[in-house]
C-alpha cells in the first residue's frame, strides 16, 4: 500500500502559477501510474493529468492542456503538477492518485490510492 500526501495548494490570483507536489511513502512510486484529479464544490471529481511509470507518456484533460505539466521523480518518490495561467475555474481540491493499471487512464475508478487533497483557490 502507498500513502500519498499533497502539498503546494493555496490562494493565487488569476493568471498566476502554483506547483503542487505529491509525496509517497510505503511503496516506491515507480510501481504506479500517477494522476492528479480535482473536485470543485458541488461538482464531481474530474481528471486533470496523469503520467506513466517511467515518465514516457502523459495525458491531460482538455481544460488544462497547455497550462499544466505533470512530472515525476521516482528517485524522490514525488509527482508534481505545475499549473500556469490559472483561472477561477481551476478552483478546487486537487488530489494525487496512484493506479496499477497497465496504461494511463483518465477515470478516477481506476486509481487505487488517493491523497487527502490540497485546496487551490484562484481569485479573479
Amino acid at each position: 500500500q502507498v500513502q500519498l500526501v499533497e502539498s503546494g495548494g493555496g490562494l493565487v490570483q488569476a493568471g498566476g502559477s502554483l506547483r503542487l507536489s505529491c509525496a509517497a511513502s510505503g511503496r516506491t512510486l515507480s510501481n504506479y501510474i500517477m494522476g492528479w484529479f480535482r473536485q470543485a464544490p458541488g461538482k464531481e471529481r474530474e481528471f486533470v493529468a496523469a503520467i506513466s511509470r517511467a515518465s514516457g507518456r502523459t495525458l491531460y484533460s482538455d481544460s488544462v492542456k497547455g497550462r499544466v505539466t505533470i512530472s515525476r521523480d521516482n528517485a524522490k518518490n514525488t509527482v508534481d503538477l505545475q499549473m500556469n495561467s490559472l483561472e477561477p475555474e481551476d478552483t478546487a481540491v486537487y488530489y494525487c492518485a496512484a493506479a496499477i493499471t497497465l496504461t494511463i487512464l483518465p477515470t478516477s475508478g481506476d486509481y487505487r490510492y488517493w491523497g487527502q487533497g490540497t485546496q487551490v483557490t484562484v481569485s479573479s
